[in-house]
């Protein structure tokens, strides 16, 4: 097999190793699943780049691509990066502002965009963009040039033979893209990553997951960031058929159509996942119902290499047999492995899911690293519970004294594009990169993610609070769909909370409580009465400084579009404190505003 140093050399894996492969990338138009195979990946991507070179586009200049998930993505990848162009991926529903700014910071000349809407989002931009020159669609708008102009011109490039002699010259250190973060506070940053960033990186990744060529994995998070597109490279370089998805919405059916291998998630998702197969449970008659919540129970105490003993796999073999096995099914029969990133899961979640054979191996990584730090595998002693696993090949990793996770790999970027002063805030002398994550090393050798640095607060009594922590527990409830612990020289932690409604509408069913609307829900004496015995439930497990005091359910949920979550459905804590002030300000400092709560004696 060819070494491969630059990413490009991806595609000679493909012709020399996985020609025959017929499902290389897969999406769906109009309810059916097109195919393309290895041999179109390499001569889409061929086109494309001598399609480039036809335009003037020589390596360095600024090429963004707003693209939802679908194999052109790939094509546009590989195309970009033999020329030598550096590509700046943009999320497609940020807000007006953070396109300009991405746009005019960037440089950007060519643009490649997906569809209408986007081009909708991006058009009252367009005329504060001096440096773009032109756009290209892959779907049809009426007034805007097609992708297929430039796969023509890439057909009749006189000079085939200037492709390669292009590529020669791109060493792997070369600028291969700028991603900009997600913005979860302040303007975003372009991120310089590597050819060598990525490909050390995904080499790492791909060590130890049990993939084989012709297996199916699913891509739904956006491959605009990091951490799907170097998921995407691991799983090309084993020669998988990649199924995407580009409605979340869509990912249950696609799974049972899929019938998917693997994937890789964020925490919100698998734990949608599972309150779904709570809330299923929940309505099934007595003595199934009783059985149910007995194999749930056995899933949650799972403990790796039998630990628990022979009674206690006996137990679940039980659950497996009588309960866990459906769930399987509904998740397409073949799971070998998730990847789980972004965010800290819960342990008793991974445990479960363990329990009933579909592993979670949970990751950590920025987009500044490439994003891999560390990752749970399938290796002895590769894997502990509540932790985000081993450290990755060729990466070190130290503990600030206060805490702060210190980072040194080859996958560490360039830098931050335009912003040499913001760099050196996160890089200091000796060439470590301060992560803003606080951590802590169990056993010597597992990380653990206790919370982010600047997401941390001190009350007004003078006690930090780590809210991450906090929430990621009160998110078990199957009452609450998300939550946001608030605090900061307060004097105790209350939170902002979005009720599961799904649930909701199956409990006031069952209470005979009218479900009118969502705001009349969220306002309803009995609701919040049922939300505060949950908040009594798991303050019971939190310290003293730590329990939440007060809370205020919200009828509307957050979403990315309306800025309350960044695009891999992080918390934008400060955007969420400014929107909601008023009912913070309200929460603590207006007695008529307490929720009375006649609690159980």
């Amino acid at each position: 097999m060819k070494k491969v140093t630059r990413l490009f050399d991806l595609l000679d894996i493909y012709k020399d190793e996985f020609s025959s492969l017929s499902n290389a990338f897969n999406c769906k138009n109009d309810g059916t699943w097109i195919s393309y195979s290895a041999k179109d990946y390499i001569t889409y991507s061929n086109e494309i780049s001598l399609g480039l070179l036809s335009m003037g586009i020589e390596p360095g200049v600024r090429v963004g691509t707003i693209m939802l998930n679908c194999p052109e993505w790939n094509f546009f990848d590989m195309g970009l990066l033999q020329v030598g162009a550096i590509q700046i991926p943009i999320y497609p529903t940020i807000s007006e502002e953070n396109y300009k700014y991405i746009l005019n910071d960037a440089g950007v000349e060519y643009l490649i965009i997906s569809n209408q809407e986007i081009y909708q989002r991006v058009t009252p931009i367009l005329k504060d963009i001096p440096s773009l020159k032109e756009i290209y669609s892959l779907e049809p708008i009426p007034g805007v040039k097609s992708w297929h102009e430039i796969l023509a011109a890439g057909k009749q490039y006189p000079h085939p033979e200037n492709l390669e002699r292009i590529k020669e010259r791109i060493q792997p250190d070369t600028l291969a893209t700028i991603i900009y973060t997600s913005g979860t506070t302040g303007k975003p940053k372009g991120v310089m990553l590597s050819h060598n960033n990525f490909v050390t990186n995904y080499k790492a990744l791909a060590e130890t997951p049990p993939l084989e060529m012709n297996d199916r994995v699913l891509s739904f998070l956006p491959l605009c960031h990091v951490y799907e597109r170097t998921a995407v490279y691991t799983y090309q370089s084993f020669g998988v058929g990649i199924y995407y998805i580009q409605n979340l919405e869509e990912i249950a059916a696609c799974i049972a159509e899929v019938k998917p291998h693997a994937f890789a998630a964020v925490p919100r998702v698998l734990e949608k996942v599972y309150n779904k197969l709570v809330m299923q449970g929940r309505s099934l008659p007595l003595p199934l119902k009783v059985l149910f919540f007995w194999s749930l129970r056995q899933g949650h105490k799972y403990e790796l290499n039998h630990e628990r003993g022979w009674f206690y796999e006996l137990k679940l073999w039980i659950a497996n047999r009588l309960v866990f096995s459906k769930w399987r099914n509904t998740m397409g029969g073949h799971i070998k492995f998730i990847v789980c990133g972004s965010a800290s899961l819960h342990p008793r979640l991974t445990r479960i899911y363990w329990a009933a054979r579909m592993p979670i191996l949970e990751a950590y990584g920025l987009t500044e690293t490439s994003p891999g730090i560390t990752f749970n595998r399938f290796e002895p002693g590769g894997v502990k519970f509540g932790t985000v696993g081993p450290l990755l090949t060729n990466v070190q990793v130290k503990i600030a004294d206060d805490g702060e996770i210190l980072v040194k790999s080859p996958g560490v970027m360039l830098g931050y594009y335009n912003r040499p002063d913001r760099t050196s805030e996160v890089m200091d002398e000796e060439g470590w990169l301060h992560t803003g994550d606080i951590g802590e090393f169990e056993d010597g050798k597992y990380l653990k993610i206790t919370d982010r640095k600047k997401e941390m607060f001190k009350t007004s009594g003078g006690k930090y609070i780590a809210p991450q922590v906090i929430e990621q527990w009160l998110k078990e409830s199957p009452f609450i769909e998300n939550i946001m612990v608030i605090g900061e020289n307060r004097p105790y932690p209350a939170a902002l909370i979005i009720p599961n409604f799904e649930y909701l509408k199956g409990w006031c069913a069952v209470k005979e409580i009218p479900f009118v609307s969502l705001e009349k829900a969220a306002n309803h004496p009995t609701i919040i009465n049922r939300i505060q015995r949950e908040i009594d439930h798991y303050n019971q497990d939190l310290g003293q400084t730590e329990k939440i005091k007060k809370f205020r359910l919200l009828h509307k949920e957050w979403n990315i579009t309306d800025g309350e979550l960044s695009p891999t459905l992080k918390l934008r804590r400060k955007f969420i404190i400014e929107k909601y002030n008023q009912v913070i300000e309200e929460m603590y400092h207006s007695p008529e505003y307490n929720y009375k709560i006649e609690k159980k004696k």
